[in-house]
């Protein structure tokens, strides 16, 4: 099995995603785990669901 290149890490207020191969924050900071926008990341790379994905995530946070 390969290594996962987006993986979500705990940080103070919540959970940011961790991108492995350029060693830096990709996103913004969720307050709950994104785990469907992380099976997207890592698997299928769909533009238009990765978007709505987002977006749903984003009204959360408000």
């Amino acid at each position: 099995m390969s290594r996962r290149r987006y993986v979500a890490r705990g940080v103070p207020g919540g959970y940011r995603i961790w991108d492995n191969k350029a060693r830096r924050w990709w996103g913004d900071l969720y307050e709950l785990c994104p785990d469907d926008l992380l099976n997207e990341l890592n698997g299928s790379k769909n533009s238009e669901k990765i978007t709505a994905l987002l977006q749903r995530y984003r009204v959360q946070k408000r």
